[in-house]
Order: structure tokens, then sequence, then C-alpha cells
């Protein structure tokens, strides 16, 4: 059987992920533990570091080079962090699978609580969402750019650069880094659309590895995280946009959450809607219900 090979970001993260992937084929499949290479493919996002994605070209720089790799044929699959995957993907490439999510709350890490943050305190983090929701919070807190893998911001923090900084949960524990930070509850900061998923892309027309990649595909976790990709699309929103959403499912039941916010966090909106997992209108209705309730300065954001 010829080699199987997942194209992944180098950094520590990106590179467990795809090892996960790989034990996952590997299992579903019974292969040989060398059947399967992963390639690490240095991507624009890695590169720069110093500017938010925001001002040099958003999500595409976490993808581009792994789409051009795949479109070339050079791997035959590529391994996402899905809330680093832009909304409109090209046509020839398909998101085939999604391993099982892990936690989706951010950790607080430099300070016990968000109440414990000292007056004025320096937040690092270059997520909208997350600068928006905290200075929602609290207003008195200022926030600094701070981009790099876990390791670097976790460097960092402990340098003096700021006060405290937000990661993802997901992150850190497959990292191994459980006792780093503190879990923000889901109240108090509903997570970014397709947080905790690691979704696995392969070219639309390749058969082989549609059928390898959906052996592991874990079926909630893809019709969450494509309501949620549905709501950003319906909100034309973009790495700009500060935005929270997370849909989960009991029983027959998907419920969407969403959260739209003010960049300064000042004035927010929020929405709710339940209905089937397969309903492509749920999106579309909480899209509407967010925009329908939100003020001039948060409906500027999401004008597309």
């Amino acid at each position: 059987m010829p080699i199987f090979r997942l194209g992944s970001r180098g950094s520590p993260l990106a590179l467990t992920q795809a090892n996960m992937v790989r034990d996952a084929l590997i299992a579903a499949h019974m292969l040989a533990p060398d059947a399967i290479e992963i390639v690490a493919i240095r991507t624009t996002g890695d590169k720069v570091q110093d500017r938010a994605l925001a001002e040099i070209g958003g999500k595409a720089l976490w993808t581009k080079e792994l789409d051009r790799a795949l479109l070339d044929g050079e791997i035959d699959a590529a391994v996402h962090s899905m809330k680093d995957v832009e909304t409109i993907r090209p046509v020839e490439i398909a998101i085939a699978a999604m391993l099982p999510r892990a936690d989706v709350q951010d950790r607080l890490v430099g300070a016990d609580s968000i109440d414990a943050l000292p007056l004025g305190a320096v937040v690092g983090t270059s997520s909208p969402r997350r600068a928006a929701q905290i200075r929602k919070l609290r207003p008195d807190v200022r926030i600094a750019l701070f981009r790099g893998n876990v390791d670097t911001r976790v460097a960092k923090l402990a340098a003096g650069e700021v006060d405290a900084t937000l990661l993802a949960a997901a992150g850190l524990d497959r990292l191994g880094r459980h006792d780093v930070g503190t879990p923000i509850p889901i109240n108090l900061m509903l997570p970014a659309p397709a947080q905790g998923a690691v979704g696995i892309e392969c070219r639309a027309d390749d058969t082989h590895a549609r059928a390898m990649l959906a052996k592991i595909d874990d079926p909630i976790t893809y019709a969450c995280v494509a309501a949620e990709r549905a709501l950003l699309a319906a909100l034309k929103a973009d790495c700009h946009s500060p935005v929270a959403a997370l849909a989960t499912i009991e029983g027959a039941i998907m419920t969407l959450r969403a959260e739209l916010l003010s960049e300064d966090g000042s004035v927010h909106v929020t929405a709710q809607e339940a209905g089937a997992p397969t309903d492509s209108v749920l999106p579309i209705a909480v899209a509407r219900d967010l925009l329908l309730g939100a003020p001039d300065e948060i409906r500027r954001l999401f004008a597309g």
C-alpha cells in the first residue's frame, strides 16, 4: 500500500494534532506505523509573528501553503485547527473528516480569574474575539498584540511582557499542559467558532483519501463545526470580526449559541436557536437574529 502523506504546519501543536490523525488512521485501517508520513510545511502565519493576522491576509496565512501542497499532489491530506481555516474554501478541496472535539473553553494564564486581574492589566492576545470579550468584562484592561505558538506566548508572559494571556484549553491539553491556566466558563467567554476541533482536508476528487478519512470522522463534531462555520458565512465575518459561537447536540436537537461584539467590547448582542443537526436554516436564523439585534457599531463589522 502506498504511503499516505499528511501535511501539517510545523508548530509543536500542529505536529501533535497531525500525529493524532496519523494514529487514528493507523488504528481505523489496521495499518503499519510507517504507512503514513507527516510532511511539515511552513506557513506564512508561522513566519510572520509581529503583526495581527487580519493585517497581513487573515486565516489564509495558515492554509495557503498547505492548499498548494495538497492541490499539487505533494500531500494526500492536510491537518488543520478548524478555527484557523477560512470560511470559504476552494471547491477543489473538501473538509473530509474531523476528530472528536476537545475542550472548547479558553484558559486565562497569569491570573486566577478575570476579576483577579490587576486594575489596568495588560492582556496579550491577537484575537479580536478574546480582546472584545475581555474588555466587555473588564473595560480597564489594555490589550497587547500577542502572537506565536503556545510555548512562545507562555515565555513572553513569564518575561513580564504582559500580565496575562488567553489560550485555548484544547491546545494546552494536547500539548500535555493540563496545569497551565484557569478555565473560563462558557457563559463568560463563548469560544471561537470551531474551537477545539481538528479537521482533515483532501482533494475533493480523491476518492481514496476520502474513504480513508471517512473512517475517522466524528459526525457530531463535524455537524457542530459545520453549523458554526455556516454562521460565519451567513454573517460574512472575517478576521476583524469579534464573533463567538458554539453548537452542541443533545439527542436529536442542535443548539447554536452565538455572540457578536464591538471591537472594544462596549456593546454586544447574543442569539440562540435550536433545531435538527442537519437543518441548514439554523445558522442562517441565528445570523439573522444577531444582525437584527445588533447596534450599528457591531453591524458595520459584519458587512462582508
